[in-house]
């Protein structure tokens, strides 16, 4: 591993830990209660994508964290800038995080295929 990956994923690593934090400092209960499944990186550190837990949010509940995100983005830099005591703080685009319904989904398919080998005999 380079000095950059290793850079890279610390970088990852605190964000994921701090932006919790910074999600419970604020003042809407809806973004309080947030989970931060993962933190990605990209374009040597300007920008990182920061995952989100779905949790029981349908799309509509979605959209509306997504803007409120969006709106307090700034907020959220200002905090990590604090307690990292960097110059610079990668922009956050936030996003929902799908894979858990993939592995689901995987797995579900595993199953079936599973179960059709037992009743061909194949196992």
């Amino acid at each position: 591993m380079n000095p950059y990956e290793i850079k890279k994923l610390r970088m990852q690593s605190l964000l994921k830990e701090i932006l919790p934090e910074a999600l419970a400092s604020l003042g809407d209960p809806m973004l309080n209660s947030l989970s931060v499944n993962d933190v990605e990186c990209k374009r040597g550190q300007y920008d990182a994508f920061v995952y989100l837990d779905k949790m029981y949010f349908d799309e509509k509940e979605q959209n509306i964290i997504l803007s409120k995100l969006k709106k307090v983005s700034w907020v959220l830099e200002q905090h990590c800038l604090s307690v990292l005591g960097t110059y610079r703080c990668p922009k956050f685009h936030f996003k929902f995080d799908t894979s858990l319904e993939k592995q689901n989904q995987i797995e579900e398919i595993f199953k079936i295929i599973n179960s059709q080998r037992k009743e061909n005999g194949q196992d």
